[in-house]
């Protein structure tokens, strides 16, 4: 794959996101692999890449940029391994804790030397935020949640949001109660690209995203607050409460735990670009693309897509998001790929990381 130009443009340096916001229940419905398959996965803080060990394959690769976000992952491995599953939920801000600097302090024992003095630099930050909440990302959505939510709505609104609702209730709820015109001028202020740039994202990001950020915002924050259920949406707990209350990602829930301690072995960590990882000559069954081609341009997504369908398996699924550029199979590849168009309108009517404007499975033509 060739170098989409994003290593120069913008920095990897440091935590950008600190935990996943793309569902992972409707990434391993939509990969749909046999047991023991071959996937690859982008890591970003490694929550979806941990999720997808769910789904028994034999070996995951698991590819980014960042070295530091790579590290996200290696200590989500070790707490896996080293804490009970109420531990984990505490040292990643799930859950409340007293204890997240001498859960961290456990797991950087056993870490290398350039690792620990990673995390020593991020202990605060763990120990006020936890794990989950160290990134560039959700420093964004704290700010917007300490500092601006307040300006518009009171807490007893906030936590009115996760009240159990019909849909038709939630519709109310929204349009009376939510949808006021302090929520609009929030909407159309913080939620630029130019602020979530700054303070969110990198502004390289959207050098190529068409259209108006917060007016697509707007339209997905409505989608999760109605046609959603909120109180079953960790994502939406995070944003407006910092933690995420009774909902859990797939990664974080009870019933997975003890199956993702047993298979973190499988992982294959690799630092560089995605395509990098592509160059061993593997074939693979499943592709975690994230959004990975919205940073690109039109000729250089058609490059990579191409470079990614040569280590496809035949019926091997991609699978990414878009949420301004609109990214498809190049019609220049249409006839090696079908789009799986059923199996997305279901899983994309269910998204709870619900920032995305397109939910994408296509699958390699044998």
């Amino acid at each position: 794959m060739s170098d989409t130009g994003i290593a120069a443009k913008a920095r990897f340096d440091f935590i950008r996101y600190a935990q996943v916001w793309e569902d992972a229940d409707v990434l391993c419905a939509a990969l749909a692999p046999k047991p023991g398959a071959t996937l690859m996965s982008v890591c970003s803080a490694g929550d979806n890449a941990l999720a997808m060990l769910t789904l028994d394959p034999a070996r995951i690769v698991v590819a980014d940029l960042s070295r530091a976000q790579l590290d996200c992952l290696r200590l989500r491995i070790a707490a896996y391994g080293q804490l009970s599953h109420a531990a984990l939920l505490e040292l990643m801000g799930s859950r409340p804790s007293s204890r997240r600097g001498e859960l961290l302090d456990q797991l950087c024992r056993a870490l290398p030397t350039s690792e620990q003095a990673f995390w020593a630099a991020q202990r605060g930050g763990v120990i006020a935020h936890g794990l989950g909440g160290i990134g560039k990302f959700e420093r964004y959505f704290r700010i917007f949640r300490r500092w601006l939510l307040p300006l518009v709505h009171t807490r007893q609104t906030v936590d009115a949001v996760f009240e159990p609702r019909a849909a038709d209730a939630r519709r109310a709820f929204f349009e009376t109660r939510w949808s006021n015109q302090r929520w609009a001028l929030l909407l159309k202020l913080f939620f630029s690209t130019r602020v979530m740039g700054w303070l969110g994202r990198d502004p390289r990001f959207f050098d190529h995203a068409p259209g108006s950020l917060s007016a697509h915002v707007g339209r997905r924050v409505a989608h999760a607050a109605v046609a959603l259920d909120p109180a079953d949406n960790p994502y939406l707990h995070w944003i407006l409460r910092g933690t995420h209350g009774t909902a859990l990602p797939l990664a974080l829930r009870a019933e997975h735990f003890d199956t993702i301690r047993q298979r973190l072995d499988r992982l294959d960590l690799r630092q560089g670009a995605f395509g990098a990882a592509l160059a061993q000559g593997q074939r693979f069954d499943g592709f975690n693309l994230s959004d990975i081609f919205e940073y690109m341009a039109p000729a250089q997504f058609e490059v990579a897509y191409a470079d990614i369908l040569g280590c496809a398996a035949p019926d091997a699924r991609l699978v990414y998001w878009n949420m301004l550029a609109p990214r498809r199979m190049p019609a220049s590849l249409i006839d090696r790929v079908r789009r799986r168009e059923a199996e997305e309108t279901a899983l994309k009517a269910k998204d709870k990381a619900f920032f995305y404007s397109d939910f994408v499975i296509e699958a390699a033509i044998a």
